[in-house]
């Protein structure tokens, strides 16, 4: 389904994210279309990520003072997120952990010596 104000909150929201940008004298990373940010899947997962931190965070913990208030916020359920949020998806461990445990087995694998016949 189609919602006819889409445009306009994604024109909104885009001008809003270059300000905030500048504000803090960041510069954006610029794909370009049919670049992998723009399939369907990341676009999937993405939406799926920004529904738990608006449940989970902003509706849950609301209303707000101001925007520094919520950018805090943010910060402190980002580290929860990464850093102790079990997922049963990871074997019920936090997803840093799963990361780390991930990158520390490659490292093992690829400085494993080769066997050899004899």
């Amino acid at each position: 389904m189609i919602h006819s104000d889409h445009a306009a909150q994604g024109q909104h929201t885009s001008v809003a994210h270059t300000e905030r940008l500048a504000e803090i004298h960041a510069l954006a990373s610029i794909g370009s279309i049919g670049d992998w940010p723009d399939s369907p899947t990341i676009n999937a997962l993405a939406e799926s990520v920004n529904g738990l931190y608006k449940t989970e965070l902003i509706r849950r913990q609301g209303p707000w003072r101001n925007a520094e208030h919520v950018e805090l916020a943010t910060l402190t359920y980002v580290d929860w997120f990464n850093q102790r949020r079990l997922h049963s998806a990871l074997d019920d461990i936090p997803p840093a952990e799963f990361e780390h445990n991930y990158y520390a087995r490659t490292r093992a694998t690829s400085k494993a010596p080769a066997r050899t016949r004899t």
